[in-house]
């Protein structure tokens, strides 16, 4: 991530907002003091980790996910606590290989990507081409793509530009003949570990089979192809959607004390893929934002306006639970005032990023204008009451994918981010697990939550 500054915001926060800010110092070194003590919240996620696991959308383990978290909101003293309907997929990924036959015999380390369609029983053997971007794939044309195996060997630059080749390789491949694709893992270190995600198919395409390979595999048979020597590759995938379930948002809240219908509302996606325990992603923000509201209530804080925790369901495969919650919410006599995500995994945060433009993969409708200029000096006020643990920063950028559809309805929102060193050596990865998460790292982004939402909520 980029800090970026304007001179101008700078002055805005000097002249006007620094003495705001000292009169929340004493609750927030409190709230920061008791978030670097607590155990709760680490507890909490070591449960949903390793007692409930993977929690994939219209899964068994999702259902009982919701149920478990509407349970912990209440012991945690939150108020109105309930869950809020919503119809989501259901992609099964079943019994999935991929194997080398030429010019070697060999297992390849494969994920199919998620919402993939499966293969015919008997798999599909074709011979690969390999591509390193979208030009090198237009270039070889549908004579020397058609009947043949796609392979994106793309390597990594940042995840959006990265991930384009998951999200788009398949119907591009599809386009010129292809019978399946494969994609180099979005990742800048690898393990063998492939990392699976959600692809998206164009309605004018053919739908082909697609999976993730690893880092290595995907270079290994880049090389063999360049040297000469033609692969060909045996790709197996049940993959396959059954019919929508029923799943649910779920949500709890410490009311204001003075502007109870304003709205500040926090949490993370409940959902994650059906591989490792959707430890960082995105099991972390989720309890994250429960802990800092359940702070609030130990300590006695209750903020001018409400905070409401949320858990959305089914960002990974549609999206349809920020879009439930924006629904619902917009037929409530209430305002939502901002809305914060974590959705980056658990390291050390630095600070807070703001929307002013759609990102890239956006699932939702036209974008928004920038936030107003007094949202951004606001949000700088309070971060500089988490300069101490150096989550003081305050970046221009995109929104998260569950408060994107407030975001569309001119709703301020921030996405809390981190370092961000490891995220993406575990993202949608079997290594997703509760082992990864660094105890007092995930108390900073408690406090930080905590902080920056009862900033929000408080200020006059």
């Amino acid at each position: 991530m980029i800090f970026r500054c304007s001179g101008l915001l700078l002055v805005a926060f000097s002249l006007g907002a620094a003495q705001d800010t000292e009169r929340y110092r004493a609750t927030a070194d409190r709230l920061t003091d008791a978030a670097m003590k607590d155990d709760a919240g680490l507890k909490r996620l070591e449960y949903l980790c390793y007692q409930i696991g993977n929690r994939l959308s219209g899964s068994d383990s999702l259902d009982k996910a919701i149920q478990w978290s509407k349970e912990e909101m209440t012991r945690a003293g939150l108020t109105a606590v309930r869950t809020l309907p919503v119809k989501v997929p259901h992609w099964v990924r079943g019994a999935e290989s991929a194997q080398m036959i030429a010019p070697f015999e060999k297992p390849l380390f494969m994920l199919g990507l998620g919402n993939s369609v499966g293969t015919p029983k008997q798999g599909i053997t074709a011979e690969v081409v390999a591509v390193s971007t979208f030009d090198d794939l237009e270039k070889l044309g549908a004579a020397r793509v058609k009947g043949r195996i796609v392979l994106f060997d793309a390597p990594y630059v940042d995840y959006d530009q990265s991930a384009a080749y998951r999200n788009q390789g398949a119907s591009r491949a599809a386009r010129l003949g292809a019978v399946a694709a494969l994609v180099r893992s979005v990742t800048a270190r690898s393990l063998r570990d492939p990392h699976t995600g959600a692809l998206g198919y164009l309605a004018q395409d053919p739908k082909i089979p697609a999976a993730a390979v690893s880092v290595e595999d995907a270079i290994w048979i880049h090389h063999l192809i360049a040297a000469g020597r033609p692969v060909r590759v045996r790709l197996t995938m049940e993959a396959h959607f059954g019919p929508d379930a029923d799943s649910a948002d779920v949500m709890g809240e410490i009311r204001g004390r003075e502007k109870p219908d304003e709205i500040v509302v926090i949490g993370g996606h409940l959902d994650s893929w059906d591989v490792g325990q959707g430890a960082h992603d995105d099991g972390s923000g989720v309890i994250a934002a429960l802990e800092a509201v359940a702070l609030m209530k130990q300590l006695g804080v209750t903020p001018r306006r409400t905070i409401r925790v949320v858990f959305w369901t089914d960002e990974e495969n549609s999206g349809n639970g920020g879009k439930a919650y924006r629904e619902w919410s917009a037929r409530q006599p209430e305002k939502p005032v901002a809305a914060i995500e974590m959705d980056g995994g658990a390291e050390k945060p630095i600070g807070f990023e703001y929307a002013e433009a759609e990102p890239p993969h956006s699932r939702g409708g036209a974008a928004k204008a920038s936030v107003p200029a007094d949202f951004k000096s606001k949000a700088l006020a309070i971060a500089q009451l988490l300069k101490k643990m150096g989550a003081d920063r305050i970046i221009p950028g995109e929104s998260e994918a569950d408060v994107e559809p407030l975001f569309q309805a001119g709703v301020p929102v921030l996405g809390l981010r981190t370092v961000m060193t490891h995220y993406f050596d575990y993202h949608h990865t079997e290594a997703d697990t509760f082992d990864k998460i660094v105890p007092d790292d995930f108390r900073r982004c408690v406090a930080a939550f905590a902080v920056m939402s009862y900033g929000l909520a408080e200020w006059e």
